[in-house]
Formats: structure tokens, C-alpha cells, sequence
């Protein structure tokens, strides 16, 4: 299975447990950290997640994946958490919820000498992401960021 395919059906999956346990689905990938691959399902409440949160759906998820369609799998670590304070933005409404908060981008090369962003998203489509950056619109190309995540100052 590839990991398109993988992270489809295991987000299938993890959306109906995670309406049972009264959060909601954020994203899920599936990446080699270190050695290791990891399949990290990331969930979301507006009042916050707790590790009890985590561990009903882990606890649910954890036997579905048991089944023969994910029998080709390298073996993986099965990672249930936040979606935290500085999220990542992958799909469209990500992005069409953080509209009005503040964003951080990286881009892929260095941009007028700059690595990356931070300002206020005021939208994004199919090809540029537009920011509020000290007052001035600013657009970047889709195809330049290379990540896109919410901004938490600590």
C-alpha cells in the first residue's frame, strides 16, 4: 500500500473513533523518523486534548490496523496525539480555519533572502498562500512552502 493510499484509509478509519470519543480528526501521516517509520494520527478538541483523549482512540485504531489490507506495512511505531499549539497546515481547511490567525511558512530555497514568513493568513488557493505581513499583503507561491504550520509566540 502507498502512503496516499495508507494515510486515505487510516483517516477513514480514525474519523469515526474520534467522533465517538468526542474530538475531532486533524491529519495523519505516515514518515521515517530516525530508523523507525511512524504512523502519527493527530486529533483536535476546541477546549484541548488530554492524554485520555489520546489513549481511547489509540486503543480503538490500534486493532483496525491489525486487518490484512495494512499486512505490507514495514513495521511502525502507532503515535496518537494533539494536533498542538503550532499545528501543521496541509489541507484546505487547515488553512480555512487558521484564516485570521497568525502562520509561520518555510519555503523550500530562500526567498528574497528569506527563509521563511510569519503574519496573518488572509487566504489560501490552489496556487499562492497570502499572508498579512507588517501591514502589507504579501503572496507566495504554493510551490515555494514547503511547510506551513500555525504561529505560537511562548
Amino acid at each position: 500500500m502507498n502512503t496516499k493510499t495508507l494515510i486515505r484509509r487510516v483517516g477513514e478509519l480514525a474519523a469515526p473513533l474520534c467522533a465517538e470519543a468526542g474530538v475531532s480528526l486533524w491529519d495523519v501521516t505516515f514518515e521515517k523518523e530516525g530508523r523507525a517509520m511512524v504512523l502519527t494520527v493527530l486529533i483536535d478538541r476546541p477546549e484541548g486534548i488530554f492524554i485520555d483523549d489520546c489513549e481511547r482512540v489509540s486503543r480503538a485504531l490500534d486493532p483496525l490496523l491489525d486487518a490484512p489490507e495494512f499486512g505490507d506495512l514495514p513495521a511502525y511505531t502507532l503515535s496518537v496525539s494533539s494536533a498542538g499549539l503550532e499545528r501543521p497546515l496541509t489541507r484546505p481547511e487547515h488553512f480555512a480555519w487558521a484564516a485570521g490567525k497568525a502562520v509561520d511558512l518555510t519555503f523550500y530555497r530562500a526567498l528574497e533572502g528569506r527563509n521563511g514568513a510569519c503574519g496573518t493568513l488572509l487566504r489560501r488557493d490552489e496556487s499562492e498562500t497570502v499572508l498579512l505581513e507588517d501591514g502589507a499583503e504579501r503572496a507566495y507561491r504554493n510551490a515555494d512552502v514547503a511547510q506551513a504550520k500555525l504561529h505560537f509566540e511562548f
